[in-house]
């Protein structure tokens, strides 16, 4: 941890003999180790002063505790720090804060999620504020509570609430946290400390109950019953996220303090915490959220200096499935926004569809419907660019046609203002390309949305060698304030999402047309914790989106794409997908898939065009060798992307599988998951695979170099350099 001390506590003894103890680690006032020892000395040093009755526990600047210092569980996992975050929690939470001989009350405004919540509820008493946030998310880290949460929040709010909270990981506001009894009373931020000065008294005074949470069982139900809901949630976690262990840890740790008692369920919690925080499941996870909050900070960008220029005007042109999910986004974030379209009848749709993108988030109770009022009257319609004189960014969200897009920047450089970002949502053409024939090169930047724009998290924010660092900067302000995750990516064909996962669906068919089974690939793929497989997805994309993109992949790439006509042989017989309730799947009214018998013709009619025939030893393939063809040709093109620099680090293609392609997080993202495998495996894979079925599997010099020396993928270039 080295000597510089990562916040601490101060004391405060007033005149009415109540402790103060302010907990201080900006900016959420997180519980490091020197947090935790700190506030077990000001509790030691209350206890002892004959001037203090009774102590309040509260956060600096109006944030209780964001929970256990996230950087200090990398630690844990490097070896790097040896405390064991368990038993100092029975040691200061329970044994120091909980079995305190003078009362506590916990003051919560802002956070109090993770370890704060857990210090809260050791208190005597808890208020908190009526926007406060109260939760435990540990499960998102791969780990469980580890400060007695999994033992004292079934007995402040019982058992199925407490499971809900724990294992969807889900924070409840002050309102909903004081119905269901984990805080004693909601007052206005002003009040608190006051207010809670005078609890502390009143149960010193005995005018309030002195129990300690660890000790209350009005909430929890008798015994039979409460194995049926643990029994109800196991079946639940398995059926939710069938690769993952630690919810079922969780739930057998709770289950050990009913059936044994709380301090039982303490030692058992302590134990399962250390094993888990030393899993690959938590590796993985922490590596994911200190990559998603990695992404912001682009090398030779965001440390220049430079402010994000004010955003007040969005035009968007285009307003089908993409262009009209980008305007929701952009609304939502409280962005005014102009919707051009080509005609009023093509106007009409997008905008209602914006709007039947609002009305499903009020019928699903995610949003007012004052606030779709307010949202949706941020939204207006065009079919010519008169208003589009004071915009101060335009993103095209066109369909995929050079021409089409090259006459459209042409047209936005004669009617935007000069400071206007022009940008392109294309998925995969060179942006140069789009603004050859424009002056404007150093304002073009690439905006790509994934489908559905206002749902999926990811905003790849594509530069090319002119784009002005101050356009760059702007538009990653802008994902931050839409709730995107913004990931700034090189120019290429693809860019580094699309790029990256090319061979995906290639791979899957240079598979099939070999014999393998469709279905089975699609099974295994979805086994592995992939939303859906590389089929299914072709079907949800639709074909003509998919036969457009292989051919700019065909053109870019020719020596390494798998050139095949099982799609288009498709199409032919109208099969586009599910759009059209048939592709590799056929689809009822409900959009259920399910196998079609069919499909083979097709395949055949295909393998005889390609003229490759079946391959015995690919009919009956075993899930792990599915799973390494189908993925490390992606790990492979990765690979390019970063020895290209399109990609500035490793850790941002980990987010960019995760948040663009639904790459598992608790498998750490592409790059991660291979190096967890090994480069040397991984190239010997590559290697006796194209020896057998050509080209499309051949090692990249990046792979090659890093398996002969045995460095990692994520290692940076330099890092490569000089360890070769």
């Amino acid at each position: 941890m080295g000597s510089r001390v990562k916040g601490h506590t101060i004391l405060e003894v007033g005149a009415d003999g109540v402790a103060i103890i302010t907990i201080i680690n900006p900016p959420v006032n997180s519980l490091s180790f020197d947090v935790l020892r700190s506030l077990k000395e000001s509790f030691d040093q209350a206890l002892e002063r004959n001037d203090v009755k009774a102590i309040v526990v509260t956060g600096a600047k109006g944030k209780f505790s964001g929970g256990f210092d996230i950087t200090a569980f990398g630690g844990i996992q490097e070896g790097k720090e040896n405390s064991n975050p368990g038993s100092i929690s029975i040691e200061i939470v329970t044994d120091t804060v909980e079995a305190a001989r003078k009362p506590s009350v916990a003051a919560i405004d802002g956070l109090a999620l993770g370890g704060g919540l857990e210090v809260a509820m050791a208190c005597t008493a808890r208020l908190s504020t009526p926007t406060a946030q109260l939760g435990l998310p540990e499960l998102q880290l791969g780990i469980i509570p580890g400060f007695g949460g999994t033992q004292r929040l079934p007995r402040l709010v019982g058992l199925a609430k407490a499971l809900e909270m724990m294992l969807t990981s889900k924070p409840v506001k002050g309102e909903e946290a004081c119905n269901l009894g984990l805080v004693d009373a909601v007052v206005s931020s002003d009040q608190l400390v006051n207010t809670a000065r005078q609890w502390a008294l009143d149960i010193l005074d005995r005018r309030r109950p002195w129990v300690p949470s660890l000790y209350k069982n009005d909430k929890i139900e008798p015994l039979g019953e409460a194995r049926e809901i643990l029994k109800f949630a196991r079946a639940q976690a398995r059926k939710r996220a069938p690769n993952l262990m630690h919810p079922l840890v969780c739930i057998d740790v709770i289950e050990e303090g009913i059936v044994s008692g709380p301090r039982a369920g303490l030692w058992k919690e302590a134990e399962a915490f250390q094993g888990l925080l030393n899993s690959d499941t938590s590796k993985s996870l922490i590596h994911i959220f200190f990559a998603q909050r990695g992404t912001s900070k682009v090398p030779r960008i965001t440390d220049r200096g430079l402010v994000p220029r004010p955003v007040k005007k969005v035009a968007i042109l285009g307003g089908g499935l993409m262009g009209s999910g980008i305007a929701t986004a952009l609304i939502l974030g409280n962005y005014p926004v102009i919707l051009k379209e080509v005609n009023e009848k093509f106007l009409d749709a997008g905008l209602k569809r914006v709007k039947a993108n609002l009305q499903s988030r009020v019928k699903k109770g995610q949003m007012t419907q004052e606030r779709f009022g307010k949202t949706i009257s941020l939204l207006k319609g065009t079919i010519d660019y008169e208003s589009f004189k004071d915009v101060d960014m335009v993103i095209e969200a066109v369909i995929e046609k050079v021409s089409l897009k090259q006459q459209i920047f042409a047209d936005l450089e004669k009617y935007c203002p000069p400071h206007c970002i022009l940008a392109s949502n294309t998925s995969t053409i060179d942006l140069n390309l789009i603004g050859e024939s424009t002056k404007s090169q150093d304002r073009i930047i690439g905006a790509h949305f994934f489908s559905p724009a206002h749902i999926m998290p990811l905003l790849e924010i594509v530069r090319t060698k002119q784009t002005s660092p101050q356009i760059i900067v702007d538009l990653l302000d802008i994902g931050k304030k839409i709730k995107k995750t913004p990931v700034v990516v090189g120019n290429c064909t693809g860019f580094a999402v699309n790029r990256m996962f090319f061979p995906y669906t290639q791979a899957a068919i240079l598979l099939v047309e070999r014999g393998t089974d469709v279905y089975q690939i699609d099974k295994a793929i979805t086994k592995f914790g992939m939303p859906m497989g590389p089929f299914r997805l072709v079907d949800l994309v639709g074909f003509g989106v998919g036969v457009a993109t292989a051919m700019q992949f065909i053109e870019n790439f020719p020596e390494r794409t798998y050139k095949s006509m099982l799609l288009p042989l498709m199409q032919e017989d109208d099969r586009a997908g599910e759009a059209t309730r048939k592709g590799f799947y056929l689809y009822d009214d409900k959009r259920k898939a399910s196998p079609d018998p069919e499909l083979k013709n097709y395949i055949e009619k295909a393998r005889g065009i390609s003229g490759v025939t079946i391959d015995p030893k690919l009919v009956k393939l075993p899930e792990k060798d599915i799973i390494e063809m189908i993925f490390f040709p992606v790990v492979n093109e990765a690979c390019r992307v970063l020895d290209e620099g399109i990609a500035v680090k490793a850790a941002d293609l980990d987010i960019s599988a995760v948040m663009g392609m639904g790459f598992p997080p608790y498998r750490g993202g592409i790059i991660f998951w291979a190096d967890s495998l090994g480069s040397k495996y991984i190239y010997s894979r590559l290697e006796e695979w194209s020896k057998l079925y050509g080209e499309f599997f051949k090692p990249c010099t990046y792979l090659a170099a890093r398996a002969a020396k045995g460095i990692p993928l994520s290692a940076s270039v330099e890092q490569g350099k000089s360890r070769l």
